[in-house]
């Protein structure tokens, strides 16, 4: 049985450019999904996103969809990094087929902690963005990779 080692965070901190799919605006949620889990072990990690408008009388429509491959982020967990600079960057990840990244997507060490800056450019739709923020949280006392 695999421990739990630590918690990942993710905040989504805005929509951008998305398209609208009412006349009065849109209501704009997102749905993220990660295998049938979010326990990690060492494998190739894909975080799913699927935005939607939220509709009162109907089907909430679909906005658009994008997806993130986050085993560079895991990666950079693992290193068991401490005592950096704030700001220090761990690694790069660039766009390519296993992720939306609309650029260059840099893994951070800030106030402590492993944090990833994320653009994701959405598919099945005519236009939209997310930003969202990735932080691994540590659990005191839990087991090291």
């Amino acid at each position: 049985m695999e421990s739990l080692l630590g918690l990942l965070r993710v905040r989504i901190i805005r929509g951008v450019n998305l398209a609208v799919r009412d006349t009065s605006g849109s209501d704009p949620y997102v749905v993220l999904r990660m295998g049938r889990q979010l326990i990690f072990s060492d494998f190739f990690l894909v975080l799913n996103q699927q935005v939607y408008d939220k509709d009162t009388f109907s089907r909430d429509d679909k906005m658009g969809d994008a997806e993130l491959e986050i085993t560079s982020f895991i990666d950079s967990v693992k290193m068991g990094l401490a005592d950096l600079p704030n700001g220090t960057i761990i690694r790069t990840v660039k766009p390519c087929r296993q992720n939306c990244l609309a650029g260059e997507s840099p893994i951070l060490w800030k106030d402590g902690k492993i944090i990833q800056e994320i653009v994701l450019r959405l598919r099945n739709v005519e236009t939209g963005e997310i930003e969202l923020q990735l932080m691994w949280i540590d659990i005191p006392g839990a087991p090291v990779f």
